[in-house]
């Protein structure tokens, strides 16, 4: 990982257990249809929001409680000239615990500035991840979408 990396990090009063569940209960915090299983080590899943957006991801670490690692071994993005940026990067999840409290390092490895799509995806993990999940995970309410 290097400093123009998309990084995103927050902290939650949930356990480091509740944190995991809620990252690979998919379906819960991302919008779009998520086809295949999300929560064992070597699932792939393929995630499509409308026709902007496809990508697959294999789950390539999983160590409970602590870390989550996709690989993008797929991607197609309709509104970028390079279709495939996603293709090869790696999203990953590491949770640890500071005190009472649980800290989430969320990052897109291999998303940087000279992508086309880096403003756009970066607004859209910013949603996803400081919003919806981090919802999610204090309210166990899954809403995903912004338009529901």
């Amino acid at each position: 990982m290097n400093d123009k990396d998309y990084t995103t990090t927050f902290t939650v009063s949930e356990s480091p257990a509740e944190v995991f569940a809620a990252i690979n209960n998919v379906r819960s915090w991302w919008a779009g249809d998520i086809e295949g299983s999300t929560d064992h080590l070597g699932d792939e899943f393929t995630y499509r929001y409308e026709d902007l957006h496809y990508s697959k991801q294999k789950i390539v670490e999983l160590t409970p409680g602590k870390r989550v690692v996709w690989l993008v071994t797929d991607s197609h993005l309709s509104f970028t000239e390079n279709s495939s940026e996603w293709t090869g990067t790696r999203i990953t999840f590491d949770v640890s615990t500071d005190g009472d409290n649980t800290v989430i390092r969320f990052a897109h490895v291999g998303l940087v500035p000279e992508f086309e799509c880096f403003s756009d995806c970066s607004n859209g993990w910013n949603f996803y991840i400081n919003g919806s999940l981090r919802d999610f995970i204090a309210t166990a309410i899954a809403q995903p979408d912004p338009l529901q």
